[in-house]
């Protein structure tokens, strides 16, 4: 059955910029057997996209230091106003200085949301300049992506904790807040036990690649339900086919299926 797919989990950058980034994010990834699967273009990533049946594609764009925000946000509005099947989030780094007039260009160009990434700018997602951004994003109605659990930048320590996902979404419960890669990596158990039954959204990106928590990552679903999950195959980073897969085998039901490859991203984003 093929399926309407949106891929709310996608890296790629300026062509300009691809080679050198993702020299970068290759070495830190490498002594944990990671490894891209595109040349971070957006082109790389629409032609790998296609090939799995995704017809579109949400790109999480990160600010790791206020200096290059505008930048950054600059790339994520080209990919708004572009023809492509792409879909952006912005990013707003804790320290910046301009919080309210980057999240007001960024939504006048079309835009939603922003993703941020704790452990690549070391600082716990509990940090009161997240808790501003959350309320700023929380006037204006714009979603924030998170990255949760365990990352190779940051081996040794996770900025965005189970117990730290709950803080956020009880201190701003208007907030539409989604919790990458199922919760996150390293914390599943943590996951399900704190974060289940909350108005917490996950994404499903790089669920593949943990096959000895599959079974649980499938109930985790089920307890927390369909409606509150987004489809992500966080390229370059995993096989976006293996990530459909996931799904597609999951037993789960075939309207469940549709709102998490399709209906919930497409509310988000709100798409007609």
């Amino acid at each position: 059955m093929m399926r309407k797919r949106i891929d709310f989990h996608v890296h790629c950058f300026p062509d300009a910029l691809a080679p050198r980034a993702m020299d970068v994010l290759r070495s830190n990834a490498a002594p944990f057997g990671i490894t891209p699967h595109t040349d971070g273009t957006a082109d790389g990533a629409s032609a790998i996209l296609a090939e799995a049946g995704i017809g579109a594609a949400h790109v999480c764009n990160i600010a790791t230091n206020a200096r290059q925000e505008k930048k950054v946000n600059d790339f994520a509005l080209s990919l708004a106003a572009s023809d492509r099947p792409l879909f952006a989030a912005g990013s707003i780094h804790p320290d910046s200085g301009v919080k309210d007039s980057e999240l007001d260009r960024l939504l006048g160009g079309g835009i939603r949301g922003i993703k941020i990434h704790p452990d690549y700018v070391g600082i716990m997602i509990t940090d009161p300049r997240y808790d501003e951004i959350f309320s700023l994003c929380e006037e204006r109605g714009m979603y924030v992506v998170t990255h949760a659990g365990f990352d190779p930048v940051s081996p040794s320590k996770i900025h965005a904790t189970a117990d730290g996902l709950l803080s956020v979404i009880r201190a701003h419960p208007k907030l539409t807040f989604i919790a990458a890669h199922m919760g996150g990596p390293a914390q599943l158990a943590e996951v399900r036990e704190k974060l289940t039954g909350t108005g917490i959204y996950f994404d499903t990106s790089l669920s593949s690649t943990r096959p000895d928590e599959r079974e649980e990552l499938i109930a985790l679903i089920r307890e927390h339900g369909p409606d509150r999950f987004l489809f992500g195959t966080d390229t370059p980073w995993s096989v976006p086919s293996e990530e459909v897969a996931f799904l597609e085998t999951s037993g789960l039901p075939d309207g469940a299926l549709e709102m998490i490859f399709y209906k919930n991203a497409a509310r988000l984003l709100n798409l007609n």
